[in-house]
């Protein structure tokens, strides 16, 4: 089974492993090496978009990739700011004479075969603005396809919550599935959705994302089958402002029952003792 993690377990993965382990260079490297494996670049033209945190980082670092292997690539950045490893990254790509430029609300995306999404990662919460905001507009009415690396923008990683996000057809995760990758808004933003294994340390093990046919022996036996409008109204809990996930674990301990939370093409089951998540849209591994 994969596992599946809150944004809190996936940052402390991260930083053990960089403190232990691999570099948050060589981590960051690993991630684009992962996305730029995850489908066929050649012959196309690739837009890659990116904020101001290490998720522009990946972007910055595919650019590399593809300047490597002769693809034409060109980078928009959302915001002047840089994290340290996607500043290195950045320009690197420069120097292998990658084109970057500040994203310009009038630019004509259709340009692109390919549109590559590294706006925000895992971490974000509430709803995007700016320059950001115009940026994920505009990439959802392109009709190019479209990349997410390891979340869309605009999507919390924890709830699956958003008012504004990216709609992309493939969404890369890195390290580990999150949380809000199965959850209330996710299936309405994500078309196709498989994980990188880059070699991150996890730190604790939390959920688990199981095949469509291993859902069927939690049915029945008492479980109650409910959306997640469903389950806060009967609990009279505010979405925005819980934990959902572990807010549904402990119902289902009090409770004595195998909650089942069913959204659009996913699942959430909590059955007193492990959390599952399953979408028809998510790879396993085989």
């Amino acid at each position: 089974m994969d596992n599946v993690v809150s944004v809190s377990n996936m940052r402390k993965s991260d930083a053990h492993t960089i403190e232990h382990h691999i570099s948050g260079k060589e981590l960051m490297r690993r991630a684009a090496k992962g996305v730029f494996s995850s489908m066929d670049f050649t012959q196309k033209r690739v837009a890659i978009i990116c904020g101001s945190g290490n998720n522009g980082g990946d972007g910055y670092a595919l650019a590399e990739i593809c300047a490597d292997n002769n693809i034409s690539c060109s980078v928009f950045r959302t915001s002047e700011r840089f994290s340290e490893d996607g500043l290195y990254y950045c320009k690197r790509a420069e120097k292998k004479g990658i084109f970057i430029d500040m994203f310009d609300e009038d630019m004509l995306l259709m340009d692109y075969d390919i549109i590559v999404d590294c706006i925000f990662g895992t971490g974000f919460k509430g709803e995007p603005k700016g320059l950001a905001k115009t940026a994920i507009e505009k990439i959802n009415k392109s009709g190019i396809y479209v990349i997410s690396v390891d979340i869309n923008s605009g999507l919390n990683g924890d709830t699956g919550i958003a008012k504004c996000a990216v709609r992309s057809n493939l969404t890369v995760s890195i390290g580990y599935y999150k949380t809000g990758m199965f959850l209330n808004d996710a299936p309405k933003y994500i078309k196709k959705l498989i994980n990188e294994d880059i070699g991150i340390h996890l730190e604790q093990q939390q959920y688990y994302l199981i095949e469509k046919s291993q859902t069927e022996h939690f049915k029945g036996y008492g479980s109650e089958i409910m959306t997640s409008e469903q389950f806060c109204e009967k609990f009279d809990l505010d979405i925005n402002e819980i934990d959902f996930v572990n807010a549904v674990a402990a119902k289902s301990c009090q409770t004595k029952k195998i909650i089942i939370i069913k959204n659009t093409n996913s699942l959430m089951i909590a059955d007193q003792t492990y959390i599952y998540f399953q979408a028809d849209y998510a790879k396993t591994k085989n």
